[in-house]
C-alpha cells in the first residue's frame, strides 16, 4: 500500500505532478540548499570543479594541488572544464545549487527516457533517491554521469547513434566511466554510423577545451591526467591513505577481508571483462528490450564494483543499475530480498539511519558497501546467459506512456 501512495500523482498549482519526480526534484533542492548553507566546507568537490574551467583559461597545471583554493586534487579530464564553465561563471554558491540541480535534473531526464513503462520509471527514481542525494551532498557529478550512459543507451535504442555517441565520449574525456557505452555498438542499428559519429565526437570533444585555453595546453593535460589516474590509484588501494573512503568495490573487499593489500587489480577486472563479453555472443538476444536493459544494468553496476576508484558517492551509477534490473524482473521473493539487501547496506550504510557500529566497524573496513551490488551484478550475468528474453512478459510493451 505504500508504495502505491509514492507512485502516486500529486497536483502542484495548475500541474499534476508523479509523486516520485516530485520528491526526486524537492529532495535535490533541499539537499542542495543544506550543503551551500554550510559554507566553502561542504562544497570542496565543487570548488574543484569550478577552478578546473578557471585553471584551463589560465594555463595552470589542472592536477597539482593548490590548498589556497581547495583540499584535494582535481581527477577529471581537460573536456570538464567546457561542461562546468556555466557554473563557473556564476557566483560560488549560486553556481554550486544550479549544479547540483543539474545533475538531479539530468538523471531524471534519462531515467524517463528508458523504453519500460511510467510506473517502472517511478520505480526505478525510488531504488535510486537516496544514492542520488549522497552524491548531491558532496556536490558530485556521478548522477549526470549515470545520466550519460543511460542517454547513450537509450538514443541507441531510439535509432540516434549520433547523439549516443556524444555522450559516451563525453563521459570517457571527463570520468573515463562513460567507456562502458560502447558496448551498446552492439544494439545500434546503423553500426556504420555509430562508428563515425564516435571517431567524429572523440577528434570535436578531444579540441573543445582547446576552445578556451590553447592545443599545447589541452593535450599536455591529457597527459598529465593520465599520471595522476595512476597516483591516485595506488592511494586508492591502500586504507590509510584513503581512510577506508575509496577502493568501495569487490577490489577493496578483496584486499580488505583478506588482508592483501598488494592484491593485483586485473586478478579480478580481466575475468570480470572477459564476462562482460560472454553475453554479448548470444546475438539473436540482442534486439530485445529485457536483454538491452540487463546489459544496461550490468554495466552500470560493473563499472563501480570493479573501479578501485569507487567511492560512496559513486553507487549512484551502480544502485540505477540496481534498480532497472529490478524492474526487469519477474517479481518474487528472492528479487524483492537482494533489493532490500542493496537498499539497506549500499544506500542506508552512509546515512544516521543505518547503525553507527556497523558502518565503521564492517561496512566501511571491508567495502562492504559493494556486496550487494555485485550479488545483483552476478544474478544479471546469469539472466543474460541463461534466459530466453523472446518470451519476456510485455513489462516492456507500455514504455514512455
Amino acid at each position: 500500500m505504500k508504495l502505491k501512495f509514492l507512485l502516486k500523482d500529486i497536483r502542484l498549482f495548475k500541474w499534476t505532478i508523479p509523486l516520485p519526480v516530485f520528491l526526486w526534484l524537492i529532495i535535490a533542492v533541499i539537499a542542495a540548499i543544506a550543503e551551500v548553507s554550510h559554507g566553502n566546507d561542504h562544497i570542496n568537490n565543487y570548488l574543484i570543479f569550478k577552478q578546473v574551467f578557471w585553471h584551463t583559461v589560465h594555463h595552470q597545471h589542472l592536477y597539482l594541488h593548490y590548498p589556497s583554493e581547495y583540499i584535494d586534487v582535481n581527477l577529471y579530464g581537460p573536456l570538464f572544464s567546457i561542461v562546468i564553465a556555466p557554473f563557473a561563471l556564476l557566483p560560488v554558491y549560486i553556481g554550486c545549487f544550479l549544479w547540483c540541480m543539474a545533475n538531479a535534473a539530468v538523471l531524471l531526464y534519462a531515467v524517463k527516457q528508458l523504453p519500460i513503462g511510467r510506473t517502472k520509471q517511478h520505480v526505478v527514481l525510488l531504488i535510486g533517491l537516496l544514492e542520488m542525494v549522497t552524491s548531491i551532498q558532496s556536490t558530485q557529478f556521478n548522477p549526470m554521469l549515470t545520466g550519460w550512459i543511460i542517454l547513450s543507451y537509450t538514443l541507441v535504442e531510439k535509432e540516434k547513434d549520433f547523439w549516443a555517441t556524444l555522450f559516451i565520449v563525453a563521459g570517457l574525456y571527463v570520468k573515463i566511466y562513460g567507456v562502458v557505452g560502447v558496448a551498446f555498438f552492439w544494439f545500434s542499428q546503423h553500426k556504420i554510423k555509430f562508428i563515425v559519429s564516435f571517431l567524429f565526437w572523440m577528434l570535436v570533444l578531444f579540441c573543445l577545451p582547446m576552445m578556451i585555453s590553447s592545443p599545447a595546453f589541452v593535450i599536455q593535460s591529457y597527459e598529465d591526467w593520465y599520471h595522476s589516474l595512476v597516483e591516485k590509484n595506488a592511494k586508492n588501494v591502500s586504507v590509510e591513505a584513503s581512510n577506508a573512503m575509496q577502493d568501495i568495490s569487490v577490489l577493496g573487499m578483496i584486499r580488505r577481508i583478506f588482508n592483501i593489500q598488494d592484491f593485483k587489480n586485473y586478478f579480478v577486472t580481466v575475468p570480470a571483462g572477459l564476462m562482460y563479453i560472454l553475453p554479448l555472443l548470444r546475438f539473436r538476444q540482442f534486439k530485445f528490450i529485457g536483454f538491452q536493459l540487463n546489459y544496461l544494468a550490468l554495466a552500470l553496476i560493473g563499472v563501480v564494483i570493479f573501479s578501485s576508484s569507487a567511492e560512496s558517492a559513486t553507487y549512484v551509477l551502480a544502485m540505477l543499475g540496481v534498480a532497472i534490473w529490478f524492474v526487469t524482473q519477474q517479481q518474487n521473493k528472492w528479487v524483492i530480498a537482494i533489493l532490500i539487501f542493496a537498499l539497506l547496506v549500499t544506500s542506508l550504510s552512509p546515512t544516521d539511519l543505518f547503525p553507527d557500529y556497523l558502518e565503521k566497524n564492517f561496512v566501511r573496513p571491508y567495502s562492504l558497501k559493494a556486496l550487494p551490488c555485485f550479488t545483483v551484478w552476478c544474478a544479471i550475468l546469469y539472466g543474460l546467459l541463461r534466459n530466453n528474453f523472446t518470451a519476456s512478459p510485455a513489462q516492456f510493451s507500455e514504455a514512455n506512456k
